[in-house]
């Protein structure tokens, strides 16, 4: 079991990954970890088609209880729409993009200190 900081370090570093795939695909990345009471973006990046992604990063280094995809629950999309309504508020120009809500599953790359991204996109839709 890890312990908080070395599970938070995990989880920064899943992130930064994430950030860095999105970038190699000519992403934009806007924003990472915006909090509001209401809940928390991983990542806030812009395509260079200019539609919004709304990204929730995941880690996993097993699969035992499901994907990564898996455990971003309908609680848990529930508290990134809100968050999502928040920043578009705060952010008049991010409401005139397309929005998409996407998951970044992050796996340890057997072996090496790097990490496997699978993007999912249209992950769920805005409620």
């Amino acid at each position: 079991m890890l312990r908080g900081r070395e599970r938070l370090h995990r989880g920064q570093l899943a992130e930064v990954a994430a950030a860095r795939f999105l970038e190699a695909q000519h992403c934009i990345v806007l924003l990472r970890n915006y909090r509001c009471r209401m809940g928390e973006i991983d990542i806030v990046a812009r395509e260079p088609g200019g539609v919004l992604l709304i990204a929730e990063v995941r880690l996993r280094s097993r699969s035992d209880f499901g994907t990564a995809a898996e455990s971003v629950t309908p609680r848990k999309q529930l508290r990134i729409m809100r968050a999502c309504r928040h920043l578009l508020a705060r952010q008049p120009a991010f409401a005139r993009c397309a929005i998409r809500f996407d998951v970044i599953e992050v796996r340890p790359a057997p072996g090496s200190q790097s990490h496997e991204v699978h993007w999912i996109r249209h992950a769920f839709e805005y409620r």
